[in-house]
């Protein structure tokens, strides 16, 4: 019986082998051509659905609900098509961390997203740098992988997971020397193509897949990574596996990398390196993300999308037709990718392929319809994720909103300083008591100002406090890190963070921007407590626009030491701040910044302005200019910008032009 079987199941392989050897003997004609549409989501940060978490209501702006529409639209155009995801895929929401915090999931459950992902038919995907957020054990489990590193039992069964391969090549187990992820996968495309003489021609395409994410993981998530996994630098790891994909019949690659452009000399560890990647032989398109941008884009004024060899108007990155998807499920990344056979091999007609991201909002300001059975299979965790949020903790006296904290309105950070800070002194009491001489202070950042549009800022009303106010007040999953440094590394710290604003020149009559758009929100750290005081110069250049930097009234010394509470991808190098690169760090607390900050308003009860809303280390160093100094935030609240003490915004444009919501505010520098 064994016998028989063995034969029955050894002729059936032959007999699949000769079929298939049969199928490669006869490629298809010389000059067939054929069209298949590459699409992109990149950034979902398990934006699921159309809902904002922070504010309970539904917000039709995002969510691959949505794409899930573009997607079915693109499909219809397209026959032919391979969909991909970019990474940045299972963190961002309350959802992502309800499933991986709150109520973590079981074995043979399956991450919302990747339920909806799977309803949609993805290909395959790459893996992104917030994909670690939650540690190698959870990434192993939710993503159906078994990585054999320290700390995860490979022994362990595989869990549920996506049901499209993710590959990633650059990261690499310490324990194997193997990769975390399978570096690339081919993926068998039945293509409908188009013959010599137009006749219709099937044939088999053979789409290779290949990931990467920005080095850099290594320092952001230093506390799961080090000792564990070790990165390789994009063109290296390129380099290394196309050549196999070739040989292993690959008739096109594209390269899902989760990085932006960056055409400064190459290094290993660079954390937007596609600009080089893209020079790597044999790659023949690229789905780029992390930085939350649309390419192409005519008329973008971003610095990566205006770089030498760069069509942001054709979506080409020296010749490679390239896509980046914009973040949250607004935008589907289309690249139609013309093939032509010429007996050999398919070459791509550069020519002929066209690239754009399709916006999930429409020309009359209306947005495409979602997607019904993403809702109907989400619902369960949807409304566990809503009951959880709802949570009171506290309450307030005050509105803590980001609209101004720009220009000043610290509402927003001072709790969370004063959260850190209260954690560190309390720690440093108990178990460092060789630093209970040393001052502490925190640092916190605006982490939402507006980049996303008129909603895309902290706004938590006065009154209740419930767990969705305070994620909206502290959004990523960091831990507590406190670093010891001296007044020299505290002012280039500041002198960093003031990289958000532009250099204003006092003499000129036309409009100036305030705001550096290249420098994000999340890396703009600031004080808020009594002790310290400095101002920043604008009419400097950066690096020296830090002034009468002073604690407790006093000019600071260089040598001074201070500890300072921020968070752990700041103090393991995240934001190239000068010499925080993980070696300063004396606390690396176990604790995230938001369960500290959770913690700080139960112990507290009620917030007040006077005590937690308005102290401020800050100001602008006064300067009279001839012209208007501009900046842009939502429309219609100027009066919060009042109840913060700014005296000083006044608006110079009710709507900037964009029809978003959107106002251009002006700064008197001079008061």
């Amino acid at each position: 019986m064994r016998y028989q079987l063995c034969t029955q199941l050894c002729t059936a392989v032959v007999g699949l082998l000769a079929a298939a050897c049969a199928h490669a003997a006869t490629p298809p004609p010389v000059g067939t051509h054929a069209v298949i549409a590459v699409l992109e989501t990149t950034d979902v940060h398990s934006n699921v659905l159309g809902y904002d978490y922070f504010r309970l209501a539904f917000e039709p702006a995002l969510g691959l609900e949505r794409t899930a529409a573009l997607i079915a639209t693109a499909r219809a155009q397209y026959p032919n098509n391979v969909l991909i995801d970019n990474g940045d895929t299972i963190q961002g929401t309350a959802l992502a961390d309800y499933e991986a915090l709150v109520r973590p999931l079981a074995c043979d459950k399956t991450l919302a997203v990747y339920k909806a992902m799977n309803l949609i038919g993805f290909d395959g995907g790459g893996i992104g740098n917030h994909e670690f957020n939650y540690g190698l054990s959870y990434l192993s489990q939710v993503t159906g992988s078994r990585f054999d590193v320290a700390g995860v039992d490979p022994a362990r069964p595989r869990c549920a997971g996506p049901n499209f391969p993710l590959v990633l090549a650059n990261i690499y187990s310490l324990k194997t020397r193997l990769p975390l992820f399978a570096p690339w996968r081919i993926i068998d495309k039945q293509v409908i193509a188009s013959g010599p003489d137009s006749t219709p021609v099937q044939v088999t395409l053979k789409v290779g897949i290949i990931g990467f994410t920005p080095p850099t993981i290594m320092s952001w998530d230093k506390r799961w990574l080090d000792g564990k996994v070790y990165a390789e630098g994009l063109r290296e790891s390129a380099i290394k596996f196309i050549p196999e994909m070739k040989a292993q019949g690959a008739d096109i690659i594209i390269a899902i990398s989760h990085g932006g452009l960056d055409d400064s000399a190459y290094s290993p560890s660079m954390e937007n390196g596609n600009w080089h990647l893209s020079k790597v032989p044999g790659i023949d398109a690229m789905l780029i993300g992390h930085s939350h941008q649309v390419f192409p884009n005519a008329a973008s004024t971003v610095p990566q999308f205006n770089l030498p060899g760069v069509d942001k108007a054709r979506g080409l990155v020296n010749g490679v037709p390239t896509v980046m998807a914009n973040m949250w499920g607004k935008h589907l990344g289309v690249i139609g990718l013309h093939l032509q056979y010429d007996g050999q091999r398919w070459v791509v007609d550069k020519d002929s392929t066209t690239v754009e991201a399709r916006s999930a909002q429409l020309a009359d300001k209306s947005f495409v319809a979602p997607d019904p059975a993403i809702a109907a299979l989400v619902a369960q965790e949807h409304e566990a994720t809503i009951a959880y949020v709802k949570t009171a903790v506290g309450t307030t006296d005050f509105r803590m909103s980001s609209y101004f904290a720009d220009v000043g309105d610290v509402s927003a950070i001072a709790v969370v300083n004063l959260a850190q800070a209260d954690y560190v002194q309390r720690f440093v009491k108990t178990s460092l008591p060789q630093y209970a001489a040393l001052p502490v202070l925190s640092m916190a950042s605006p982490l939402k100002s507006g980049h996303a549009g008129a909603g895309d800022f902290t706004d938590v009303p006065a009154g209740p406090l419930a767990l969705n106010n305070v994620a909206d007040l502290y959004l990523y999953p960091n831990a507590l890190h406190a670093v010891k440094v001296n007044g020299a590394q505290l002012k280039a710290w500041l002198e960093r963070s003031a990289k958000r604003f532009n250099t204003i020149d006092p003499a000129k009559t036309g409009q100036q921007e305030l705001i550096n758009p290249s420098y994000p929100t999340y890396n703009y750290d600031a004080m808020t407590a009594k002790e310290v005081s400095y101002q920043i110069d604008l009419a400097r250049p950066p690096g020296e626009r830090i002034v009468a930097l002073r604690y407790k009234g006093k000019p600071v010394n260089p040598a001074k030491e201070f500890l300072v509470a921020t968070n752990s991808y700041r103090a393991s190098g995240g934001g190239d701040f000068p010499g925080l690169d993980g070696s300063k760090t004396v606390i690396a607390s176990p604790d995230s910044n938001r369960d500290v900050l959770i913690a700080y308003i139960k112990k507290t009860g009620a917030l007040t302005r006077a005590a937690h809303g308005q102290p401020r280390s800050w100001r602008f160093a006064a300067m009279k200019t001839a012209g208007p100094v501009v900046f842009r935030s939502a429309q219609g609240k100027l009066e919060l910008a009042q109840q913060a003490g700014l005296n000083n915004i006044s608006v110079l444009k009710d709507d900037d032009g964009q029809g978003k919501g959107v106002s251009v505010y002006q700064i008197d520098l001079s008061k």
